[in-house]
């Protein structure tokens, strides 16, 4: 398994973390608790832009893994 490949499997659960933490925020009855799970979906989704950047530079030097 390439870098390359690790990298965007660990983009896709970290997606799958925040839709998590979205849908707890959602439905949890107390609003700190609410307030919490959003702060961490909003670090999440910070975390995943900057993966997502690096990737597209990995994909720009090295070609061959665009696409995997």
């Amino acid at each position: 398994m390439t870098v390359a490949s690790k990298l965007k499997q660990t983009i896709a659960s970290l997606k799958g973390a925040a839709a998590t933490m979205e849908t707890y925020a959602a439905h949890h009855p107390d609003q700190q608790v609410k307030e919490t799970f959003k702060t961490c979906r909003q670090q999440a989704e910070q975390i995943i832009a900057e993966l997502d950047q690096r990737l597209q530079e990995m994909e720009f030097e090295e070609p061959q893994y665009k696409g995997f």
